[in-house]
Parts: C-alpha cells; structure tokens; sequence
C-alpha cells in the first residue's frame, strides 16, 4: 500500500502516490476541515477513500507492469526476444533445426541457455519444451495470458521447410566453393610443376650447348 500519513506546518492528510508506466500519480487528502483536524469516523472516512484510491492506482499499475512485460517478451515481428529458430551444425557437420535460448534468469539469477532438438521432438513439443524452459526462468505463470501469447508464437511448419531448404542451399554454396578452390589450388600447383619441369629442361639444353662449344 502507498497511503502516507504527513503532517507537516502545510499539510496534514494522508498522501497517494504510485509509479505507473513511468508517470508519477499523486493525490491528497486533507484531514482538517475548516482549519480544525478531523477524528474520529470522519477521520476513518478519509482514510477510506485514500485507500481506495490506492487500491484503484494499483491495480492500474499492475496492469501497466504486464503490458510492459509483455511487450518486453516479443519483437516488433513477433517473434519471442530469447528464443533462436535456427540451423544448428553437430559434431559430425550435419545440419539440425533447434531452438536456442538464451535469456537473463529470474530465477537463478544469471543468463541460462539452453537448445531443445526440432527433429527429436517435433515442431510443436519442442515448442512447448522451449517455452516452459522460458517461463519458468522469468517467473511467468502457466495460466497466465502471456504464456497462452508464447506458445501462439511458435513458428509455421512453411517456416521449418523453408529454413532448412535456405541452409541445404547455403551449404551446397559453400561446398561448391570449396570445390573450386581446391580445383584452381590444383591446377595452380600443376602449372608450378610444369613450369619447374619446362624450366629444368631448358636448364639441361643449355648446359649441353655449353659443354659442345
């Protein structure tokens, strides 16, 4: 509660005030009336109504918080801020989808990371596993709207297709790359051998002329 008491030579009443979405709300409620101070149940009136009134900023207040949360948690796409839809490159060079997440713990205080496999549990459950890693590190309860808001955002299986179809492609580019450089590394290196063997020979001719003469 954000009800103060004050009374000072200016004002003597109970003070409301609240932080919300970054503007200060503040409001007074004199306990004198005709220059004399109140008791009694006028005084309890008065107090009632600065507690109300507080229980009204707060209410407003916790609703600016999780609109601020909530904002917080998605891009200007709607994407979730944390959660990486990506290509992963295992040990043995094969390429996976996963989802990374990466995020600032609420509840243990540090960022945790962690990677949930698309291939092993499918679309929608590795979804849900990402999620729940995701709410339970920032404190978000299950039967909140936000979460029901997170697991809306999973992406598309159009969006899974097209992701590995643009990772088969990069890496058909980068293999085809990597065979033109070793090409033209090979063919440099022939060219350096034909061209020490045209120079040995023209070498061994001039040696020869020079021994006749």
């Amino acid at each position: 509660m954000s009800v103060e008491l004050l009374d000072t030579t200016r004002f003597h009443g109970f003070r409301v005030r609240r932080q919300i979405g970054g503007k200060t709300y503040q409001e007074y409620f004199s306990l004198k009336k005709d220059g004399k101070r109140l008791r009694g149940e006028a005084r309890a009136k008065v107090k009632l109504a600065a507690e109300a009134r507080d229980e009204a900023l707060s209410r407003q207040q916790s609703k600016a918080r999780d609109e601020a949360a909530r904002t917080a948690l998605f891009d200007k796409g709607g994407k979730v801020r944390g959660i990486l839809f990506r290509m992963k490159t295992e040990k043995s060079g094969t390429r996976t989808p996963v989802f990374q997440i990466g995020i600032m713990s609420s509840k243990a205080g540090k960022i945790v990371n962690t990677t949930v496999s698309i291939n092993l549990h499918g679309l929608a459950g590795a979804w849900n596993k990402a999620v729940d890693f995701y709410v339970e590190h920032k404190k978000i309860s299950k039967r909140s709207p936000v979460y029901k808001k997170l697991l809306k955002a999973q992406p598309s299986k159009g969006q899974l297709d097209t992701m590995k179809r643009k990772s088969g492609a990069a890496k058909k580019s980068v293999a085809k790359k990597a065979s033109a450089k070793k090409a033209t590394k090979k063919k440099s290196v022939a060219m350096k051998r034909k061209a020490n063997t045209s120079g040995k020979m023209k070498a061994r001719k001039t040696k020869a002329r020079a021994k006749r003469r």
